[in-house]
């Protein structure tokens, strides 16, 4: 059974009687949707529709909800989210020993790890669990970049930067980080345009090379036009956000995308829905 520990990762915990009422009016995803022993991508937005911080949300217990995210922006959400408390019943805090490992595969829910494993939502193909407050000897945190990278799911750091994505680009639409039935929460309104519209064009694309790619922020260019950045990246196979109606022109037009001196091949994870586009889209949402 492959799995990793994943050191850059933290817990921070919302409890109280106010909890779930609280969360539900401010983070994209659908708290009445989220199932005991699931792990559900979701993002705290800017008014203007765009990912602040992003993390994955589970239940810990009755009137308790952990949010798993980069250590290095926990201190940050634990303020963000004090500044929307007001007079709400919550406590938000870090969790001590919030300890994060990660494994996959057929046998991944019967592993050493003295925790209960929380499935994570964002892999739709694939069996692959949390374990919270669990340590294991071993793993290499190299084989759970691959597995992200052959799935097509990005995390913020690695494949974006926080301020400068929607929902839509890194497939948080698909993989169950925004309800779009539930009610208003922070940059709902732009949110749900690009929805309605289907405007969204920027996309989580799998990109693969004969060679080794680049540097991650390498820029993927058609005939020297930038058509998207290059994320995590391992060894011939990697993970970008492009611009999928320039990808498809491309496509179309037989014009290789280059990464620096690379010719890469960019395809849509196996999982997702959405298409390239077959006809011009129109004007991008703001």
């Amino acid at each position: 059974m492959p799995f990793a520990q994943l050191k850059d990762r933290a817990l921070v915990s919302v409890s109280g009687p106010d909890a779930e009422s609280f969360l539900q009016n401010i983070l994209t995803t659908d708290l009445d949707a989220l199932a005991t022993g699931e792990a559900k991508p979701g993002a705290l937005l800017t008014p203007q529709g765009k990912i602040l911080f992003d993390f994955l949300i589970s239940r810990a217990g009755k009137n308790l909800f952990r949010l798993e995210c980069r250590s290095d922006i926990s201190d940050d959400i634990m303020r963000r989210l004090m500044l929307y408390k007001l007079r709400a019943k919550v406590e938000i805090a870090k969790v001590d020993q919030g300890l994060v490992a990660v494994a996959w595969g057929d046998d991944s829910t019967t592993s050493q790890f003295d925790s209960t494993p929380v499935a994570d939502a964002r892999f739709l193909d694939a069996a692959v669990n949390r374990f919270y407050g669990a340590t294991a000897a071993g793993g290499d945190p190299a084989e759970w970049q691959a597995l992200r990278i052959a799935h097509g799911i990005a995390e913020s750091g690695s494949d974006y930067q926080l301020g400068d994505a929607f929902p839509h680009d890194v497939l948080l639409d698909e993989t169950g980080g925004v309800g779009f039935r539930k009610g208003c929460y922070v940059g709902q309104e732009v949110v749900s345009r690009m929805q309605h519209r289907g405007t969204a064009r920027r996309r989580v694309l799998i990109v693969s090379a004969e060679q080794p790619l680049p540097v991650p922020g390498t820029e993927l260019t058609v005939a020297g036009r930038p058509v998207g950045t290059l994320g995590t990246a391992a060894g011939t196979a990697g993970l970008v956000i492009a611009r999928i109606d320039r990808v498809k022109a491309a496509l179309d037009a037989g014009q290789p995308i280059m990464a620096d001196d690379v010719p890469v091949s960019l395809t849509i994870p196996a999982w997702a829905k959405f298409i390239f586009p077959q006809e011009p889209v129109g004007a991008e949402e703001a």
